[in-house]
């Protein structure tokens, strides 16, 4: 892997990460399209480590209220405690889902990224899925939950759509920000909430691959820096952009690009 690709991967990664589209998928599909060398697990993950320090970078004041939260509670008011703290255990017990069956299932997860058929069934899903969720907004019209609304059951749903999308294909934006509408939360509410989901996970499947990071640096340590810089980057614009443009905007471009996109990846791989 030159170091322009890993730069390419890495801007494609941390694009799609956030933006509903699936970013796994499209490290299987670009390298696949350009006739690039399907970059290694170890990449992967280091691409995804790099999303999660945007993120912690990007919510850092969150972050910070979270940890202050148990460490000097007294330094803010007793209800905003509380906030903060019920945030982060919903963070925590969200985060078991995606632990759970990537530890019991990570061969099957693994396999299908050599499965461009798989990546495009499953964006088809993707688009399928928030589809629905915006139907769920146009439909109804009471009052939409926020973030401080966040409780045990509505943690435990959206954590099992974060472990869905460990499958290529499955956006883990689209389908955590879906799971959240479905439960009724406003779309910001239930992106904020995605984000910030994310870090535990993705730092969580960087420690079960440390010996293969280790491995890659060794070997293409320039490569791999450049990609974990080119998708740190990416991944704060997207993160930016998708929060202001989910004020005032539905799903549908997102939807259209990952059915057609979808549909032509199943297409190519049965021709």
């Amino acid at each position: 892997m030159t170091i322009w690709e890993a730069i390419l991967l890495g801007i494609v990664q941390g694009l799609t990460e956030f933006l509903p589209v699936s970013s796994s998928g499209h490290l299987v599909i670009v390298p696949e399209l350009l006739n690039l060398s399907t970059p290694p697990v170890a990449f992967d993950v280091l691409l995804h480590f790099s999303s999660a320090l945007a993120v912690i970078g990007y919510f850092a004041q969150d972050i910070y209220k979270m940890i202050n939260a148990f460490l000097r509670p007294r330094s803010m008011p007793r209800a905003e405690m509380r906030t903060w703290r019920r945030l982060f255990v919903w963070l925590v017990i969200g985060t078991i889902p995606a632990g759970a069956l990537g530890l019991l299932f990570r061969n099957f997860f693994e396999s299908l990224f050599g499965s461009t058929l798989a990546v495009g069934a499953l964006l088809m899903v993707t688009g399928s899925i928030m589809l629905i969720a915006d139907l769920v907004l146009v439909r109804t019209h009471v009052p939409r939950r926020s973030i401080r609304d966040m409780g045990l059951i509505d943690s435990l749903v959206v954590g099992l759509f974060q472990a869905l999308a460990i499958a290529p294909g499955l956006s883990r934006s689209g389908l955590t920000i879906s799971g959240g509408v479905y439960l009724g939360f406003d779309r910001q509410s239930a992106a904020r909430f995605s984000f910030l989901l994310s870090v535990p996970a993705i730092l969580g499947a960087g420690l079960l691959n440390l010996g293969d990071l280790v491995i890659g640096f060794g070997e293409a340590g320039a490569a791999y820096t450049a990609g974990a810089v080119a998708s740190f980057f990416a991944s704060v614009l997207a993160v930016y952009s998708l929060l202001r443009f989910l004020r005032s905007h539905r799903f549908t471009a997102f939807i259209v690009y990952t059915m057609v996109l979808g549909a032509f990846v199943v297409v190519l791989s049965l021709a």
